[in-house]
């Protein structure tokens, strides 16, 4: 048996499968987030580690209750929320609160790391808030008493990673994400660790995603009456999402409709497109790499309006949406509630409903929200695209993968198949059990390890309204966002301290 471990946004997330990838069990424990000032986004990795333990322990038990021993576990995978910059000093306590891949404050820090000779050449990215550079450069400008503490900087699932085997790891996929990283050579940049007045010594050391960091500390085997199996690097979240569901060679793409949007696509080779804010990441595979587009909302968005309007539920909002079938001359939804990266890299774009009318219903809204996150997603694909990375078809995992309308509207915007697949919505805890495989078996072949899962469905796009999508919405919801950028640029706090949030809570009133 291979157990994975994913640290959500929302959840810690485990999953154990068999010899044959077959899930044998599951279990979540759910997290909190933290907002203390207007674009500021944070968790205390205490509340990690007590997730982890809890979902470990509840999926451990209901293994057993199918008959499973924990004895049968070889190992371990890991996945996570990247970008998070986890702060630790020489002792391991944790100097503040990790801030998370959301947190938008470090806009300024992002534009002086622009600055650094050859920096999207090393990067192969832009400087975002997102990343994790700028939030070590916030800390150093702004909680300077902290950052002189700083002995080391973990990422959210490498801080469960210490807790596990006492190590200091991470996998390659998850660094390409901190901006320290030279992405097409794979290794630590010095440069950019000295432009935030860091050192190797403060990064973990780097490991393929397949290979093992270290093995089960003794009393955490004990405690689960397991061997002291060994732990694979893992993945990042979408890195180990796209290994769960078979998006591991060229030109394979997947769609990810979780809290954020992300689209991914692998490739044989370093890509890179920072000028529309493409991701180009190492694959948690070696010699492999991804580009992705990232929507920070998108099955979020959902959550939102069913909020706004009054549902009990997602579920209930979209069978709503469903029966009324949308109207071509609906209101249109931008779907930057905490601002966009992919393709227009803007902290401060905020959501807004456009076109309303005396007779426009609560479906209308709904399915305003659907279709815009659907055109946010295209200007992500085209984006990548663009890059000289095509697919063809696109496979779709993650919760909003479960509804039937939306990724069938989705199919239709983005004019490609998107298919189904058992699993689908199992998430990286899957793909980083399956990483602990590869791990636990140096030999294993990729192909069988790594295979798709079998096919649920295909949403074939209707050429009709591809064509209406294309030609009448898309244009609209391009110039609602250029119509609308002006006033919301202005409107923010550009420092990203918490003296700006009196006018950062004027953007976010854009809503």
């Amino acid at each position: 048996m291979f157990l994975g471990l994913d640290l959500g946004t929302s959840a810690v997330k485990a999953v154990l499968i068999d010899e044959e990838g077959k899930v044998r069990a599951m279990a979540s424990h759910p997290l909190s987030l933290s907002h203390p000032h207007a674009r500021w986004s944070e968790q205390d990795p205490a509340t990690w580690w007590a997730a982890a333990l809890s979902a470990v322990e509840q999926l451990l038990a209901a293994a057993a209750a199918e008959g499973i021993s924990s004895r049968r576990v070889a190992a371990i995978g890991l996945s996570g929320q990247m970008h998070g910059a986890t702060l630790l000093d020489r002792n391991d306590r944790v100097l503040r609160p990790a801030i998370l891949w959301n947190d938008g404050r470090s806009d300024a820090q992002c534009r002086e790391l622009e600055r650094v000779p050859g920096f999207r050449g090393i990067t192969g990215n832009l400087a975002m808030p997102g990343f994790t550079a700028p939030k070590l450069a916030w800390v150093r400008e702004h909680e300077p008493r902290i950052f002189d503490q700083v002995a080391k900087v973990l990422l959210p699932k490498d801080y469960l990673r210490l807790w596990l085997t006492g190590d200091y790891a991470t996998d390659m996929s998850d660094a390409a994400g901190t901006l320290w990283l030279d992405v097409p050579r794979r290794r630590w940049s010095q440069s950019m660790l000295d432009a935030c007045g860091l050192s190797v010594e403060t990064m973990p050391r780097l490991h393929e995603g397949t290979e093992a960091t270290g093995r089960l500390l003794p009393e955490l085997a004990a405690r689960w009456n397991m061997d002291r199996v060994p732990v694979a690097a893992g993945g990042g979240d979408n890195a180990a999402g796209a290994v769960g569901v078979g998006i591991v060679g060229h030109g394979q793409a997947m769609l990810s409709l979780g809290t954020s949007g992300v689209y991914f696509a692998v490739s044989d080779g370093f890509l890179s497109r920072p000028e529309q804010a493409v991701h180009s990441f190492c694959h948690a595979l070696p010699g492999t790499w991804h580009l992705m587009s990232v929507m920070l909302n998108a099955a979020s968005c959902l959550d939102f309006t069913a909020q706004l309007t009054g549902r009990s539920s997602v579920a209930e909002m979209l069978a709503e949406a469903e029966r009324s079938a949308g109207r071509d001359d609906g209101p249109m939804f931008l779907p930057y509630l905490t601002g966009e990266r992919t393709p227009h890299n803007d902290v401060h774009a905020c959501g807004a409903f456009s076109g309303l009318r005396a007779d426009s219903t609560a479906a209308d809204l709904a399915n305003a929200t659907l279709e815009g996150v659907g055109l946010g997603l295209l200007d992500g694909i085209e984006a990548v695209d663009a890059a000289g990375l095509h697919a063809n078809e696109v496979t779709v995992i993650g919760g909003g993968s479960r509804s039937a309308y939306w990724t069938q509207m989705l199919a239709d915007i983005i004019g490609r198949p998107l298919t189904l697949r058992s699993g689908g919505d199992v998430g990286a805890a899957l793909g980083a059990a399956r990483l602990a495989r590869l791990a636990a078996e140096p030999g294993a072949s990729l192909a069988e390890v790594c295979a798709m899962p079998p096919l649920v469905a295909v949403r074939e796009p209707n050429r009709a309204r591809h064509a209406y999508y294309r030609e009448r919405r898309q244009p609209l919801f391009r110039e609602l966002y250029r119509q609308l950028q002006p006033l919301y640029s202005g409107a923010s706090g550009r420092d990203g301290s918490p003296a700006g949030r009196s006018a950062a809570s004027h953007h976010e009133g854009c809503s």
